[in-house]
């Protein structure tokens, strides 16, 4: 028997939104490098999306997933997916009793609302089809909450909600739905964190690193795949152990 390739993707249609930098670019290259052709989805930096786009063989599209008009067209325009990831998000941080409507609203619609809207528009053709993957990005500050990030993890804890729920409705039509946690991963976000902040992560991390962008690609190709084709509902913490 010939090996094909482990986690192979050739000949799938995938949509990454939020993939113009960080992740969501590391996601979308390692779907393209296991063979899919690769839609990268981008609300803002257009030049790093269209500069992925051209290096991976895949198209960028521009779209802000928090306005479900704007989700829908992006599916509509990816084309007949095979695999979705919800990547976007964004961070409003602050503490309850200083947060604004305005900081709450934009976390929940961007991160939870979206990840509602673009699954809501790609389901009604993988059921069709009877086959499709769901990758939404969570976070273990989702599960174990985390201080001045009541916003974030109210719309992390929403997607585990939702991914299970999902799940449970599109299964019997051959569709899976699971959710990657990453805990904390070297990004932009993660270099401006004060020394004494990222050495306290560190020490609660039992491998005692920063996750890469890469670690979490990993994870997200296996579950698209068909090595995972008996996994849905399943959230996978990528962590480093640090939610142990």
């Amino acid at each position: 028997m010939t090996d094909r390739g482990f986690c192979r993707l050739d000949g799938k249609l995938a949509l990454v939104t939020g993939a113009s930098r960080g992740i969501g670019r590391a996601i979308a290259a390692e779907l393209a490098a296991a063979g899919a052709y690769v839609v990268v989805g981008y609300r803002s930096g257009a030049d790093e999306a269209e500069a992925l786009a051209a290096e991976i063989g895949g198209r960028a599209v521009l779209a802000d997933v928090s306005v479900g008009e704007e989700a829908a067209r992006l599916v509509d325009e990816a084309g007949d997916l095979d695999i979705l990831v919800n990547n976007a998000g964004l961070t409003r941080d602050g503490l309850l009793m200083r947060m604004s409507d305005e900081d709450w609203r934009t976390v929940i619609d961007t991160n939870l609302a979206g990840t509602f809207y673009t699954c809501r528009a790609a389901a009604r053709a993988m059921i069709r089809k009877r086959a499709g993957s769901i990758v939404n990005l969570t976070s273990v500050v989702g599960i174990h909450g985390n201080a001045g990030q009541t916003n974030y993890a109210a719309s992390k804890a929403g997607i585990i909600g939702f991914t299970k729920s999902l799940a449970r409705e599109l299964a019997s039509r051959g569709v899976r739905a699971n959710a990657v946690a990453p805990g904390y991963i070297q990004t932009a976000l993660t270099e401006v964190l004060p020394a004494e902040v990222q050495q306290a992560i560190l020490a609660n991390t039992p491998l005692s690193r920063l996750g890469t962008p890469e670690d979490v690609a990993g994870a997200v190709r296996f579950l698209c795949s068909d090595e995972a084709s008996f996994v849905t509902g399943e959230v996978l913490l990528v962590d480093g152990g640090l939610g142990m």
